[in-house]
């Protein structure tokens, strides 16, 4: 690419953020970023130049010409020994400054071995120009871009810590009324993970839930008042009824269906053949 003065933003031709919703960062690598350029920093934005590797600058929300190495190496010169393009790679990198939301996902086991899956939904932000720093120094480019899934992969591993120090001690029916102190733990431990990497934890919701649906239903009977075999037995007449089996409020209640003068085997376990039997 020849060496010309260009405008460089973070922004696209009809005003889009490249940024957006999910990119925590942005690299733009280009030949032509030379002295005279501008440089445009929007106000959700940070911007790092970098040099070989060096970082040259941290700039803030203004608009900044910039002036590089490669000013000497114009006409001739370039085009004699390096065909017409700078020797200096120049790397602009755009900071999202705004506050992303992550969502991190996985299982845990209870107390009982049983498995529930828990979701960790947070938002994040990079708050200072050091804070910027400590992002593209601690957290690698795999491409052009680094966005919230990729957060949410290096964070999964401190999420899945905290949660299970919590629920491995905790019976699946009272998972939930330690839900609050599990929340602050979880908080606790993904601020100091994140710090590392310059970025700030804001909000943070959990939810866990039984990976088994009728655990789950099971469960929420329990919690309207239900002793466990009351659940039992209104689970059994919510599938009856499902079915469209009338006998579903027998199964409810605990007695014996009647069809007629034959008695039928309810669940209380009464023989048809045999009523005087238990």
């Amino acid at each position: 690419m020849a060496i010309t003065r260009q405008v460089i933003t973070a922004l696209n031709r009809d005003g889009t953020d490249m940024l957006g919703t999910r990119n925590v960062a942005i690299k733009i690598v280009d030949e032509s970023i030379v002295s005279g350029s501008l440089l445009t920093v929007e106000s959700n934005h940070f911007c790092i130049l970098k040099s070989r590797g060096a970082v040259l600058q941290v700039y803030e929300t203004g608009q900044y010409t910039l002036v590089t190495p490669d000013k000497p190496l114009v006409g001739s010169v370039v085009q004699g020994f390096f065909g017409g393009a700078s020797p200096w790679v120049y790397e602009v990198i755009y900071v999202n400054r705004s506050k992303l939301l992550v969502r991190s996902t996985g299982v845990a086991t209870s107390a009982e071995m049983a498995e529930v899956s828990y979701q960790a939904d947070y938002y994040i932000h990079v708050d200072t120009r050091e804070a910027a720093l400590d992002l593209i120094t601690h957290l690698p480019f795999t491409g052009r871009v680094i966005d919230t899934q990729e957060i949410a992969d290096y964070a999964g591993p401190a999420i899945e810590q905290a949660i299970n120090q919590v629920v491995q001690v905790t019976r699946l029916e009272h998972i939930n009324e330690n839900i609050n102190e599990l929340r602050e733990g979880v908080k606790r431990h993904l601020a100091d993970f994140l710090r590392v990497y310059g970025i700030m934890l804001n909000d943070l919701k959990i939810l866990i839930l039984p990976r088994d649906q009728r655990m789950r239903e099971l469960i929420a009977l329990q919690a309207i008042g239900l002793t466990p075999i009351e659940a039992i037995r209104y689970y059994l007449a919510l599938q009856m009824a499902e079915r469209g089996l009338v006998s579903a409020p027998n199964a409810a209640a605990g007695v014996a269906f009647n069809i007629g003068n034959v008695q039928g085997a309810g669940i209380a376990g009464i023989d048809p053949m045999r009523p005087d039997k238990p």
